[in-house]
């Protein structure tokens, strides 16, 4: 895999930073605004344990069989995710019926058959040309020596999070509140294989790149890992600053306000050895340099194994995690103007 790390300006400054750009950074976190608060408090509350309970079990359920890339159970998985922004009365981005970019099995592998990334969108009232990609993985690892890998918090709960935070737009919309700038609600395919389906979109994307303010990509966000067994009240950030200070210092304000969760950073550092950064879907945007945010809680004793199962979920905490990324959202595509992405970003390949 190829590696690739962004130096911020921040980064690069580390604990030399002049008291001339300590300023400027003060200056940057005083200039953000948030908007509509008494809307987005109002709107975050249609989010509930309820609901993505019931969407994850399922979506994580015995019918759909782990989700493997292109196999039946991975398409029952897309034809639920389209039936459920149907229901809604989200469209589709592609037109008329069609919420599904095919990729063929040329594109993936060839031992994988064709798979499809699962779109929806609601357009801006103002700005409808900016557009604003909130994503989650739909497939899996399928079944293995008879066993099927379920992938409750992998990321059935990134995917559940992305649902009930349509539904929470789409709530505003029809009360009269719709997004300024669109919205796309993405559910890539072949993560599990090497982020081949983002990595399609970004090849072949539905809008224009340069009109892509900003992805906010949720990769398992339901569940508690070792470092936090005492507590669970986090989230880990990754890549929040790495093209945009002004994208990380919102979603630190959008924390302050509406939600009390830790912050965690850990992560996101450039030589941490895991790499996270690299390892799901926001990356492909990130190299495009388009502003992401990457939201994870870790790994578990049942990441990647068939044990990872809706049981093992902590609702009420994918409750609160979801409502900060819907908050997040929310700034981004109704704030005055699009997120800024800073200059001397240094790129290492």
């Amino acid at each position: 895999m190829k590696f690739f790390s962004t130096l911020s300006l921040l980064a690069l400054v580390g604990t030399c930073a002049t008291p001339k750009y300590t300023a400027r950074i003060e200056n940057l976190k005083t200039s953000i605004t948030l908007v509509d608060t008494s809307l987005v408090k109002k709107y975050s509350e249609t989010i509930t344990a309820k609901e993505l309970t019931k969407h994850l079990y399922e979506f994580a359920s015995k019918e759909f069989e782990g989700r493997k890339v292109g196999e039946p159970g991975q398409k029952k998985a897309a034809n639920y995710l389209k039936s459920f922004y149907v229901n809604q009365d989200i469209k589709s981005p592609l037109g008329g019926n069609n919420y599904f970019q095919g990729i063929s099995k040329i594109y993936l592998s060839e031992d994988t058959p064709s798979s499809e990334n699962v779109l929806a969108f609601i357009e801006g009232a103002e700005k409808p040309e900016e557009v604003l990609v909130i994503s989650a993985h739909l497939d899996h690892l399928g079944v293995e020596d008879g066993n099927i890998y379920y992938g409750a918090d992998d990321d059935g709960s990134g995917t559940v999070a992305v649902m009930e935070i349509a539904e929470a737009f789409k709530t505003a919309v029809l009360n009269g509140h719709p997004p300024k700038r669109s919205i796309m609600f993405t559910h890539f395919t072949a993560e599990e294989i090497g982020k081949r389906g983002s990595e399609f979109y970004v090849k072949q994307p539905v809008f224009p790149l340069e009109n892509t303010i900003a992805n906010l990509n949720i990769d398992m966000i339901g569940r508690v890992d070792d470092r936090h067994t005492n507590n669970k009240n986090y989230i880990y950030l990754i890549g929040s600053d790495r093209l945009s200070k002004e994208l990380h210092y919102i979603s630190e304000k959008v924390r302050d306000t509406y939600v009390n969760l830790e912050l965690d950073y850990k992560y996101n550092a450039l030589k941490d050895i895991n790499q996270y950064y690299s390892r799901s879907d926001h990356y492909n945007f990130a190299k495009h340099d388009i502003p992401v945010i990457f939201y994870f809680n870790g790994e578990h004793e049942d990441y990647h194994k068939h044990t990872d199962t809706p049981d093992k979920i902590d609702y009420n905490l994918l409750e609160k995690r979801t409502r900060l990324i819907f908050a997040t959202a929310w700034q981004l595509a109704n704030q005055e103007k699009r997120v800024a992405i800073d200059e001397n970003s240094v790129f290492l390949n």
